[in-house]
């Protein structure tokens, strides 16, 4: 074994950094060229200088945290493994050959998880091409949409990470023409321009792979602090604003110094807007028929001409918008942005009424909040609905409307539109009147 790697891993604040993202983890260390036995732990930092003797180059961990490691075997049952399981981290994987568009991927994933009010954000170079981000489970809420968020596994992660690639789609797409044109683009990575582009625009992603492949039962990833053996560098945590001026020299093991955790959660609960909105716009963007589908209106949802007025509005809707909360007003542009648009409004107006009712709280958001808020959802390709009644948005919020009206008409939209009906075939039954047959 080489002396660089024993010597490195001899070091007690490098055994104790990776010790301690290790808890409740299946490890796997890796010889050279392939994996120790499996499963295994690490309890104590003598265990990996221990491995380190025997060879080991390299420390990789579960994305899942398990009740018990070392009970996990091939071939268990998905009712076995959700019982084992105690939660699981996001984890987004970016892989490309192009450094600087990695860079920019991370950079525009952690805006967006930013975008969504998550706080327990850490950010990790992989050792070589990219970049590992995280979110701790404890940044999740115990249940969505009454299923243990636990037992979500491998599907709440691989829902967030297309639903955060779509969103950063266009943004990333913007930033990379502003560096080079499809031509360049051509000649630096070998690709053909009708390779690059889907439905006549530039694809990002058929450069830059946000790897999904690592969202699957038992799969590792590269611990922080462990060594890269093709490339000698340090899988190495680094500040969350730092992405975009990271060097790879940094992570020279011969300068590394050993501080900045990832994965340390430092609250709870900040990734339930997230969480629930991935599953809000998963659902939306896959569902053919049922209860989101709005009588008479195409699946796209295309805009009404005339603009809804806020009097044919639901009571949670209206509620909302009678401001003055303290709580939950980012919640509550979630649903208002996407209902006004389809209410009709179109975004100065949005935004307008937005201003109006911010400027009602007591704490009000920055403006810029807001404004952000109505050129996501405008740049969006689909006109998603707002949460359905039955979502806890609502409840959480204290503006549910009573229960037998949730019932009757599931989504706010499809309310407010046939309210807008009935007052649109009543105003013309007043201008047009009955008249009596003439004798």
């Amino acid at each position: 074994m080489p002396d660089q790697y024993f010597q490195y891993y001899s070091r007690k604040e490098v055994q104790e950094a990776i010790l301690n993202v290790c808890q409740d983890r299946e490890i796997a260390p890796r010889y050279g060229e392939g994996f120790g036995k499996r499963p295994d732990t690490i309890q104590f930092p003598g265990d990996i200088l221990e491995m380190a003797k025997k060879g080991a180059t390299s420390f990789h961990i579960s994305e899942e945290r398990w009740n018990d490691p070392l009970i996990l075997k091939p071939g268990m049952s998905k009712r076995d493994l959700d019982e084992n399981r105690k939660g699981w981290d996001l984890l987004l994987d970016i892989d490309t050959v192009h450094w600087e568009y990695a860079k920019w991927t991370a950079y525009f994933l952690i805006e967006a998880l930013k975008f969504h009010d998550v706080k327990n954000v850490s950010i990790k170079f992989s050792g070589s091409k990219g970049f590992h981000i995280g979110v701790p489970f404890e940044s999740f809420p115990e249940e969505v949409n009454g299923v243990k968020t636990k037992k979500l596994f491998p599907e709440a992660p691989r829902t967030i990470t297309a639903y955060l690639q779509n969103m950063i789609h266009e943004m990333l797409a913007k930033k990379i023409l502003e560096k080079e044109n499809i031509s360049d683009i051509c000649q630096k990575t070998g690709k053909k321009r009708t390779e690059l582009m889907k439905d006549g625009k530039f694809d990002p992603f058929e450069l830059i792979e946000i790897d999904t492949v690592l969202i699957s039962n038992r799969h590792l990833f590269r611990a922080p602090y462990s060594l890269h053996e093709k490339t000698g560098y340090v899988s190495l945590p680094i500040e969350i604003d730092k992405v975009l001026t990271f060097d790879k020299r940094e992570a020279d093991p011969k300068v590394v110094k050993i501080g900045k955790e990832f994965l340390n959660p430092t609250l709870t609960n900040d990734g339930k807007i997230l969480i629930i909105q991935a599953f809000d716009w998963w659902g939306k963007k896959h569902a053919k028929q049922g209860p989101d589908v709005i009588p008479g209106v195409k699946q796209e949802f295309r805009l009404l001409v005339g603009a809804v007025e806020e009097k044919h509005f639901p009571q949670c809707m209206q509620k909302i918008l009678a401001g003055n909360m303290d709580d939950g007003k980012k919640r509550a542009i979630f649903m208002l942005v996407p209902f006004l648009r389809h209410m009709g409004w179109d975004e100065q107006a949005i935004e307008a009424r937005l201003k109006e009712w911010n400027s009602k709280h007591k704490n009000p958001l920055p403006p810029s909040y807001i404004l952000g808020q109505v050129l996501w959802n405008k740049k969006q390709k689909e006109n998603f609905l707002p949460p359905n009644c039955d979502k806890s948005y609502y409840k959480d919020l204290h503006v549910a409307c009573p229960e037998h009206i949730c019932n009757k008409w599931k989504n706010p939209v499809n309310c407010a539109l046939r309210m807008h009906a009935q007052a649109q075939e009543q105003e013309k039954k007043i201008k047009t009147p009955e008249t009596s047959p003439q004798k």
